[in-house]
């Protein structure tokens, strides 16, 4: 039930709010979209066909590596560190997730914004779909 939830607020948040923010994604992105079920992936891939993709530079990953040689991520959170990585070197207001485990969790989030801001970084604001349904009736 809890999968079925997600599901329907991704799909509202992308229905109803996607158009008030400037989309971005990296290449891990695109990778983890393209696997599972065929008919889900062409799915995803179209979904993402038109958002700008941000590159995966060395200051990019030069802060991932940081964040896992720190140890505030688990060592199964390579893939995380990059999402969390490229959203904080390009200065990006939000990074949506429902990985409630390795990204948007408030005891790991604190160690990443500790290591950041020591680099001089600023973390986005990490948060789920759910948190971004806004709190705006829809006027039409």
């Amino acid at each position: 039930m809890i999968a079925v939830a997600a599901q329907q607020t991704t799909q509202d948040w992308w229905e109803r709010q996607c158009h008030r923010f400037e989309l971005y994604l990296s290449p891990v992105v695109l990778d983890e979209a393209a696997v599972g079920d065929i008919k889900a992936v062409a799915k995803r891939i179209q979904a993402l066909q038109n958002i700008s993709i941000l590159l995966l530079t060395p200051e990019v990953l030069n802060l991932a590596d940081t964040f896992m040689v720190q140890k505030v991520l688990s060592p199964k959170a390579e893939q995380d560190a990059v999402h969390i990585a490229v959203a904080t070197v390009y200065e990006l207001n939000y990074l949506l997730t429902w990985n409630c485990r390795h990204i948007a969790n408030a005891e790991i989030q604190k160690g990443i914004a500790q290591v950041s801001h020591q680099l001089g970084y600023e973390l986005p604001k990490i948060c789920t779909p759910y948190e971004l349904l806004g709190g705006l009736t829809d006027v039409e």
